[in-house]
């Protein structure tokens, strides 16, 4: 669903102090974020964790995926495939392709996120450095703690498929071209997945989530993807609330994709 919106209370005023100086709107650091640039890394990195120190979380859903559960089947992924799920946060979708017999490689660059979803599940992981992230892992489940920038197809070795449902709409503009180009990069040839997209003039509500036109799907994936729209949900007819934002036209769009 469209949503517009995680540590003690002292460390979390310690935070908020700490990265006053940093706040920034996401568009505002995605203009800066196509120049390779640190201190640009760091100021998208301390947006996130803000959002988690304060529990401004409304993309984290409490159930399954409906999406996930309705067209995972094409993707076609045997009982023991490795899926990749990039940007995860604490998703419950992690277990879900778990039950299903896959073996689960998330990645998240919040340390909190990922404290949360072995906590709430009641799961002590083990940790292990493996270049330049953090691997924590248990019960078929590992999530690479890390910028997603900083991964590589070492990182990414055996993956057959793969899930994007909040990753590409979190990233303002210039951010995303980076994200389309490195995700090519490391996922191995074969391996496919679905990603899902959101559709809603951008000027009619700030992101993240951050409105992608198919236009641009088909642009930055086609030369190193097979892409297939799969399914386009109109959320108006039945999410009300987006009318009251003043979203005239929002969709969901989910795409079944294969890399080449």
């Amino acid at each position: 669903m469209i949503v517009a919106e995680a540590l003690s209370i002292g460390s979390k005023k310690t935070n908020r102090d700490r990265r006053s100086r940093h706040r920034h709107s996401l568009l505002e650091v995605g203009v800066h974020y196509g120049v390779e640039c640190g201190r640009c890394k760091l100021v998208e990195k301390v947006f996130w964790e803000d959002r988690w120190d304060e529990e401004r979380i409304g993309f984290h859903q409490s159930v399954f995926n409906e999406y996930l559960l309705q067209f995972w089947p094409q993707v076609g992924a045997p009982e023991g495939a490795k899926v990749f799920v990039p940007l995860c946060g604490k998703t419950l979708d992690l277990h879900w392709l778990q039950q299903q017999g896959h073996k689960v490689l998330g990645n998240e660059v919040v340390d909190k996120a990922v404290d949360d979803f072995f906590r709430e599940a009641d799961l002590q992981p083990t940790r292990e450095e493996q270049g330049g992230v953090t691997a924590l892992e248990a019960k078929g489940i590992c999530i690479l703690l890390g910028d997603f920038f900083d991964l590589t197809a070492e990182h990414l070795e055996g993956v057959t498929a793969w899930y994007d449902r909040a990753a590409q709409v979190a990233l303002p503009p210039e951010t995303r071209k980076r994200y389309y180009a490195h995700l090519h990069s490391i996922l191995p040839a074969g391996a496919v997945g679905l990603s899902l997209a959101f559709e809603y003039p951008q000027e009619e509500m700030p992101g993240p989530p951050f409105s992608i036109e198919e236009s641009e799907i088909r642009k930055h994936y086609a030369d190193g993807f097979k892409i297939e729209l799969v399914g386009r949900r109109d959320r108006l007819a039945f999410e009300p609330t987006l009318k009251e934002k003043g979203l005239s036209r929002a969709n969901e769009v989910i795409y079944l994709m294969e890399r080449i």
